[in-house]
């Protein structure tokens, strides 16, 4: 029987690391708005609990996935989603580039994307290079962070927010992997491009295109600006017979 990376999660190791970055999405896609939303990959595990989009689905070839399609041709049409996450899904995929061109061509302006990834320059990304284990997530193609930024200014992204996490050992006896505990307390101030995994956040930009914000995101002060030019206007009007 094969192992799935969805297999791998529910190891110590990979409950571990699951637990961190769902907390991770559960705080970003809480402020994300919108109309329609897809997780693209590990459709066991919930990235999108915590928005507060209604329309959400999970996109994979097979079931347990709410919709069974080819992540690289999603069935929607153009600008038609507001978000979309990939937790890990570029590492296991023969074409990341075709993946992330599918998202932008799906996503309307001003939507947003959320990728996690395993970072190839870290203890898990040692222990891919020098192991000899087959098995997901370790024949994965661990992405370096840097070059996915280039990738995704070149589509047209903007990177809006991110960061690492995970630093300690990928121990799989749990009694090692809580002695090095303090790693993760550490590791942000002191070896902050070493995590084992890292978060990005990215908005999609149109080049000449502006958004018209709602009536109660405008800052206070145009509001008020109307009224004040009234009065104004009033009291520079010339007075009759004068």
């Amino acid at each position: 029987m094969s192992t799935t990376l969805a297999d791998w999660f529910a190891t110590p190791l990979g409950s571990y690391l699951l637990t961190r970055e769902l907390a991770w999405f559960d705080r970003t896609v809480a402020d994300i708005f919108g109309y329609r939303a897809i997780q693209v990959g590990l459709s066991e595990y919930g990235f999108l609990t915590q928005s507060r989009i209604a329309a959400r689905w999970t996109v994979d070839y097979d079931a347990p996935a709410q919709l069974r399609a080819d992540p690289h041709w999603l069935p929607f049409s153009e600008n038609a989603l507001d978000l979309i996450v990939l937790p890990h899904a570029l590492e296991f995929t023969s074409e990341p580039h075709q993946l992330l061109r599918e998202a932008h061509r799906a996503l309307r302006p001003e939507g947003q994307i959320v990728i996690a990834g395993f970072n190839p320059f870290s203890l898990f990304g040692a222990k891919r290079y020098f192991g000899r284990e087959t098995t997901p997530p370790w024949n994965g193609n661990f992405i370096a962070l840097y070059r996915l930024k280039d990738w995704l200014a070149l589509l047209g992204f903007e990177v809006t927010g991110g960061g690492l996490d995970a630093y300690v050992p990928p121990c799989r006896n749990p009694a090692w992997r809580a002695r090095c505990g303090f790693f993760e307390a550490a590791g942000d101030r002191w070896w902050p491009i070493a995590g084992g995994v890292y978060y990005l956040r990215a908005t999609k930009r149109v080049t000449g295109m502006r958004v018209i914000t709602p009536a109660w995101q405008r800052p206070k002060r145009a509001l008020a600006a109307a009224p004040r030019q009234a009065r104004e206007c009033i009291e520079r009007r010339p007075v009759a017979g004068s």
